[in-house]
């Protein structure tokens, strides 16, 4: 009897939008952490706290540099580096790659546009984004977005592996986030 259910359970959780087990809720404190990186080829370090002084954050962690879905999410992010630096937003791409990976990924794919940091074992636990997929290694983060508000709240979460509307939700999310403030 509880081989059925067990097997009525991960159906259910397999058919869930990825949107509606979203990692940490709307309205929560996001974690401060502080990181490297790299932006347009250069190591830097990122703070969340200090960014958050300048404006709101998306943080948008993807699996892997140089795979299909995440150059694909990451170039359009590029593509969309105007209107998030016109809402004041600043992006931050977060990944378990190496720094050398980062380096070349963020002048190959994000164009040099916006940075792209280190998302370490314990930023992927207290951002709740941990890639649980059966026959991929462990330690690579899912494909969850987040607006952080200036406050330090995340205003808006989209977890999901179709790198398409992560984007475009974000960019809504952050322009919501500045208009709120006005």
């Amino acid at each position: 009897m509880k081989k059925p259910l067990f097997a009525i359970a991960a159906l259910l959780a397999l058919a869930l939008p990825s949107g509606l087990r979203a990692e940490l809720p709307v309205g929560t404190k996001a974690p401060i952490f502080a990181t490297s990186g790299a932006l347009a080829g250069n190591v830097f370090r990122f703070n969340l706290k200090d960014a958050l002084r300048k404006g709101p954050v998306v943080l948008y962690f993807y699996p892997k540099a140089f795979t299909q879905g995440c150059t694909l999410e990451t170039r359009a992010f590029a593509e969309a580096h105007d209107k998030f630096e016109a809402a004041g937003a600043t992006v931050v791409g977060m990944s378990a790659d190496d720094l050398p990976t980062l380096q070349r990924f963020s002048t190959e794919e994000c164009r040099n546009k916006f940075a792209v940091a280190i998302a370490s074992p314990a930023v992927i636990r207290a951002y709740d984004v941990a890639l649980k997929r059966e026959g991929l290694p462990g330690g690579l983060s899912d494909r969850t977005s987040y607006v952080i508000a200036p406050d330090g709240k995340i205003a808006f979460v989209h977890s999901d592996l179709d790198y398409r509307d992560h984007v475009s939700l974000t960019l809504a999310a952050v322009q919501k986030v500045r208009e709120a403030a006005r």
